[in-house]
């Protein structure tokens, strides 16, 4: 049962790649007929055409057929979003308000050098 499941999924698969073959092997089985009743240039024999108009026609067709159900397909296939693009910000407001301290400064006018000029003197007693 596995088996015939397995070769019932392989002819699947492989069916739409095998059936210009099939196409191919329909005009060769019946060419008589083929020249003689669905061939475009029948009333024309010096062109030994024997029916290979209505092969590539008929190749033509599915090849056209094939093309679309492609592209059909393709165009089905929903688009994959790889990155998302959407920045989410968090923003925690504070249970209770804060008071914000006053902004301290190290550099006031005035004060600078104070505490420094006891150190930074000139020698005493070298005269």
């Amino acid at each position: 049962m596995k088996t015939a499941l397995v070769y019932l999924l392989l002819i699947a698969t492989m069916l739409p790649s095998i059936s210009p073959w099939g196409t191919i092997a329909y005009y060769q089985l019946n060419k008589d007929y083929i020249a003689r009743v669905l061939c475009e240039n029948r009333s024309r024999p010096d062109l030994h055409c024997d029916g290979k108009c209505y092969l590539a026609k008929k190749l033509k067709a599915q090849q056209d057929r094939q093309d679309k159900e492609t592209t059909e397909r393709v165009q089905k296939i929903p688009a994959l979003q790889l990155f998302w693009d959407d920045v989410v910000t968090f923003s925690f407001a504070p249970a209770a308000p804060v008071r914000q301290p006053k902004p301290r400064f190290a550099y006031a006018l005035g004060t600078y050098g104070v505490w420094l000029a006891p150190l930074f003197h000139p020698p005493v007693g070298l005269a």
